[in-house]
């Protein structure tokens, strides 16, 4: 019988089906609406560093035939045939989206679902239907994600742009931010990947067939009049017009967005006299007023140090020199802004990380939560909200009266916070290391204090351990079990060690350990003759036993 999924619930493959050979069928549908369904093969960065595993209708398989598009069949608008153990080890994601051609938007669609096949019997299924969605033109329903083992997630997050902005949130290149960089015939010119080319300038005889993705668009046969120059793009000179001879490339145009400097000041030109021609715009490396191979003036020595310009005089000018066309006399040429790719460039490693997942850490001290994925609240600590994007709403959670007595009396009490809505949150706490910890169905011993945020589905109760203690010489921790993630805070980066039988740890460098893991105090105190016994600082650790898989945390920080 098939496992049925909401958004946000996560499982194992192995735990679904023992076979790795799996059928994934999509079925969604509206009134008036065309869908693209694809699947995004990601690296384990989530990008698509390699193009060949973007499979959609005009790419239907993998190069190694591990993912294959098979169409529409069995009641499914689309499926897939995946073969897991055939997947490439450089990937380490399979998204598989479906975004509307043309207008519209997901609140439209009727319900859906998007389910696994294993030896023909169906194992898991994920619904959705309209209500789930507002604007949004694009969704990602389902991942294949690679960690440890093949897992399956029921993801359900939409996208206003539609299949742009998957494009961008995976890596991938759009046509309209990759306009050609020289003048060519329509004839010549390439389709870009991953997005439509654009129309031919003059149409052809008949009409041209539509153009597919990642594949160069037909061409339509030359006309007998000339075809019109197509218009400049991002500030390139427009072309004189010419005959129907074919045209002479211009090797400087290629680095026209390439250059670190522009050689003339960036003073917009003053409008051209009535009846007259505007003025072009000269190439590349070429100032205005200068013939094509005339070897520039040289610029003129900077003024003395501490003596400024004459009135009506630019720095730099020459006395008796002429401004520049377009620049007014005594205003100097403002400084150009700085280059987009060198501001963009500079923050990139900065940059937001994609979505996908409900939980996915910014860097090692910020974690985003999406609350819209997994239709749960999230339970976080009081003033650990630094960001929130969208509709968030936030509310007091207490702990009951018997939740204060036991709190205050065993140390492990949580002043908590609700968040709900459809927004993604952002959490940290003075600049602590941060790390998402997913429980499905285990259970885990972490210290109150070391407690960030967790799901509200995870049962959290406190647990008396024998022995000294944990973090701040307490008796009890707090027990999490269940199925969600915690987030687990420590001071720098942790190490996760096995239990063995002479697994030893300081207490108050302990953070967490497994709930099936025993602790016991250990005393190092030992009878000394002398009258001033000598002290270690080391005389009460904690001792971990427990069978093979259990694990402790510590911190390289001792509270």
């Amino acid at each position: 019988m098939a496992r049925e999924f909401q958004r946000g619930h996560k499982a194992k493959i192995s735990d679904l089906t023992a076979g790795t050979d799996l059928y994934v069928g999509v079925q969604i549908a509206g009134p008036g609406l065309t869908f693209d369904i694809s699947c995004f093969g990601l690296d384990v960065n989530e990008q698509l560093s390699d193009d060949r595993y973007f499979i959609f209708f005009n790419q239907p398989k993998s190069p190694e035939e591990s993912i294959q598009q098979l169409g529409a069949q069995s009641g499914d608008t689309e499926s897939f045939r995946v073969t897991l153990d055939r997947v490439p080890a450089s990937i380490h994601k399979l998204s598989f989206t479906a975004t509307i051609d043309g207008a519209g938007q997901m609140s439209q669609i009727g319900p859906g679902y998007i389910r696994i096949v294993a030896g023909g019997e169906e194992v898991v299924r994920y619904a959705f239907n309209g209500s789930e969605f507002t604007t949004e033109r694009a969704v990602m329903l389902g991942d294949f994600y690679l960690k440890d083992v093949w897992r399956f997630a029921a993801v359900g997050q939409g996208f206003d742009g539609g299949l742009d902005a998957l494009l961008k949130n995976f890596g991938g290149e759009v046509a309209e931010e990759q306009q050609p960089q020289q003048q060519v015939p329509p004839q010549a010119a390439a389709s870009p990947g991953f997005a439509p080319p654009p129309q031919a300038a003059a149409p052809g005889p008949g009409p041209a067939p539509a153009p597919n993705f990642g594949a160069p668009a037909p061409h339509a046969p030359a006309p007998h009049a000339p075809a019109p120059a197509p218009a400049p793009n991002f500030g390139a000179p427009a072309p004189a017009p010419q005959a129907p001879q074919a045209p002479v490339p211009q090797p400087q145009a290629y680095q026209q967005h390439t250059a670190p400097t522009m050689a003339a000041p960036l003073a917009p030109p003053a409008p051209a006299p009535y009846g007259q021609p505007p003025q072009q715009q000269p190439p590349y490396g070429q100032a205005p007023g200068q013939y094509p191979g005339q070897v520039p003036p040289p610029a003129p020595a900077p003024a003395p140090y501490g003596q400024q310009p004459g009135y009506g005089q630019f720095p730099g000018q020459v006395p008796g020199q002429q401004p520049p066309y377009g620049q007014q006399p005594g205003y100097a040429p403002q400084a150009a802004a700085p280059a987009s790719a060198g501001l963009a460039a500079a923050l990139q490693p900065y940059k937001e990380a994609p979505t996908g997942t409900r939980w996915t850490p910014q860097n090692q001290q910020l974690m985003r939560v999406d609350l819209a994925m997994g239709g749960q609240a999230v339970l976080a600590r009081q003033g650990s909200m630094v960001l929130y994007q969208g509709k968030v709403d936030f509310s007091y959670k207490g702990a009951g009266f018997a939740g204060r007595v036991v709190g205050n009396a065993t140390g492990q009490e949580m002043q908590l916070m609700r968040c709900t809505g459809r927004g993604q949150l952002f959490l940290a706490e003075n600049g602590a290391h941060l790390h998402a910890i997913e429980l499905q169905g285990d259970g885990i011993c972490v210290s109150a204090e070391a407690v960030l945020a967790f799901d509200e589905s995870l049962q959290h109760e406190v647990r008396r351990i024998e022995g000294h203690g944990i973090p701040g010489g307490a008796l009890f921790t707090m027990q999490f079990q269940g199925t969600g993630t915690v987030i687990v805070k420590t001071n720098g980066v942790p190490v996760v060690l096995p239990v063995t039988p002479t697994t030893f740890a300081d207490s108050n460098a302990i953070v967490a350990w497994s709930a099936a893991s025993q602790v016991i105090i250990s005393s190092q105190v030992r009878l000394r003759r002398n009258a001033y016994p000598g002290h270690s600082g080391e005389t009460v650790n904690l001792q971990f036993r427990g069978a093979p898989g259990n694990f402790i945390v510590v911190q390289p920080y001792e509270v």
